[in-house]
């Protein structure tokens, strides 16, 4: 057997014509892989042999990072997993932190936190689905959720200020009230997106060349997604009702009504089915919570924080005129509140999957150690076992419906 760059000529049996197989990078290049990644395929014309999956190139130490900053500066680190979704990543660090410090929050706040969360699901659902279209060649479906994604920021840009990296929240709950601007977007969504969802299903669920595209393509049992650590869509495109809003409530999911969607070969065509359907159920969440929320107005529960001094910042108008509020902002802000010592996890439904934060304090300022669990690294292990035999083409497919984001395998 003799190596060259792009070709390897394999050597078959005396008699038999030499085989020629060809070499390919597919990434790291962002245009080609939907992130900073690369994969080395082998391939036999256009039908691929063997792949190696290359993760590194962004890294960036989130975890080490985190070991050596306040609680409350670790916000920012988390928005950059799953940038599609970074609302949810914020929540679910608050969450911990609020596990940790024995943080118990209102009724109020829990509901707009799933609100937010659902808008983010949504949102990082709708972009996988219509790149997923797009990458199969259908591109109008993509500009007609993309203006939704776009509105979906608004009401975050109205809550917080921001729009993709958002660290949106505090410990305890949010920076300010949601103002009655985010909650007239939020109404306008509820009211035209369900139309604009109907017609992408339209466009694509019994599209015949997009069926036949997806349909086969890159499957995964039951077993082996079980046996990889999948979580999310993914798995339950295989089968598995696996849902950690259901199994370990947070934030008071046990409040509403909702529905687990199930695939059942957990090929690509499930796995968009199945991110479709979860886009009608965080809309039937969202309506619910809404309505939570509004029968608090005027109450003495109409609030949007917890009563935590020593862990939520006081108002800047208070900051400003009162010493008290002072002081305590700036041991905040400087990290200078002890924090109890611990080992925790806690997991959270993110967009792609289980988003999971495995921490460990000793009882100093910072945390001792802490782990993100980042659904999309334990996916990628999986490309090469489910594009084996596969065309190049379905790589492309696999990648899109898998829904990797880069910055959630480097951490």
């Amino acid at each position: 057997m003799s190596d060259v760059i792009h070709h390897k000529n394999i050597r078959l049996p005396e008699g038999s014509i030499e085989k020629t197989t060809t070499t390919l990078n597919l990434g790291p290049t962002h245009p080609a892989t939907h992130g900073v990644f690369q994969n080395i395929l082998e391939l036999d014309g256009e039908r691929i042999l063997s792949s190696e999956s290359t993760v590194g190139y962004i890294h960036r130490a989130f975890e080490k990072l985190a070991e050596r900053r306040p609680l409350y500066q670790i916000t920012t680190l988390t928005d950059r997993l799953n940038y599609c979704s970074s609302p949810i990543n914020n929540m679910g660090w608050h969450l911990t932190c609020e596990k940790l410090l024995g943080v118990k929050t209102p009724k109020r706040v829990d509901y707009l936190r799933v609100i937010v969360m659902e808008l983010a699901r949504i949102s990082d659902h709708l972009i996988c689905n219509s790149i997923v279209g797009v990458d199969t060649g259908a591109f109008t479906g993509f500009l007609y959720v993309m203006q939704y994604r776009e509105l979906i920021y608004e009401i975050y840009e109205e809550i917080c200020g921001s729009r993709l990296t958002t660290n949106m929240g505090r410990i305890g709950g949010f920076e300010r009230d949601f103002t009655p601007a985010a909650f007239e977007k939020l109404e306008k969504f509820l009211a035209e997106y369900p139309k604009v969802l109907k017609e992408f299903e339209n466009l694509f669920t019994r599209n015949r060349i997009f069926m036949e595209r997806l349909i086969g393509a890159g499957p995964i049992s039951a077993e082996r997604a079980l046996n990889y650590g999948f979580t999310g869509p993914n798995l339950r495109a295989a089968g598995v009702d696996y849902d950690v809003r259901v199994h370990t409530p947070y934030s008071s999911y046990e409040d509403f009504e909702f529905d687990i969607p199930v695939g059942t070969t957990g090929d690509c065509y499930d796995r968009f089915l199945v991110r479709n359907q979860e886009m009608w159920q965080s809309l039937r969440i969202i309506e619910q919570a809404y309505k939570k929320v509004q029968s608090f107005k005027g109450t003495e529960h109409d609030v949007y924080h917890a009563d935590a001094p020593e862990y939520y910042l006081p108002p800047k108008g208070d900051v400003y005129t009162k010493m008290e509020a002072l002081i305590w902002h700036f041991k905040i802000v400087m990290g200078e509140v002890d924090i109890p010592k611990g080992e925790l996890y806690l997991p959270v439904e993110g967009g792609n999957g289980e988003l999971g934060y495995y921490l460990i304090s000793d009882g100093g300022r910072t945390p001792y150690r802490l782990h993100f669990r980042r659904p999309c690294f334990i996916y990628y292990q999986a490309f090469e076992e489910i594009t084996k035999g596969a065309m190049l083409s379905d790589a492309i497919i696999v990648l899109s419906s898998l829904n990797l984001i880069a910055g959630e395998m480097d951490a």
